[in-house]
């Protein structure tokens, strides 16, 4: 298992990248919302953790947009008339709570269900 570990003056951060379900930035800090129903908020940018996954041995993260990163194991639903994204699977908490992305353009989501339909989960 593959480990994000993010490291400051204060504290260490170990996080399995599969309990990621998506990273949201929100200017310099971003909230990576975890499988549990947990968020964590970081210091970082979003390019950060872009970086980070890109490492991946198995890469399952893609950016949808400037401001979101969804992990595709979690994905469910891409819903591009509502502008939705919901999240489950066996992994996840129920407190997980559905993306509403007013700020997220049609463009940013139809690829996002292009990926999805050829995304192979092994």
């Amino acid at each position: 298992m593959e480990y994000l570990k993010i490291t400051t003056a204060s504290e260490i951060v170990r996080i399995a990248a599969d309990e990621i379900v998506y990273v949201m930035a929100d200017g310099n800090y971003c909230d990576l919302m975890l499988a549990n129903g947990s968020t964590h908020n970081m210091t970082f940018q979003l390019h950060y953790f872009e970086d980070y996954f890109s490492q991946l041995e198995s890469n399952t993260f893609t950016r949808v947009g400037r401001s979101l990163i969804v992990n595709k194991r979690h994905v469910r639903v891409v819903n591009i008339p509502e502008r939705t994204i919901k999240f489950g699977g066996h992994t996840i908490a129920k407190e997980v709570p559905i993306l509403r992305m007013g700020k997220l353009g049609k463009d940013a989501l139809k690829a996002l269900k292009n990926e999805m339909t050829e995304y192979d989960e092994r």
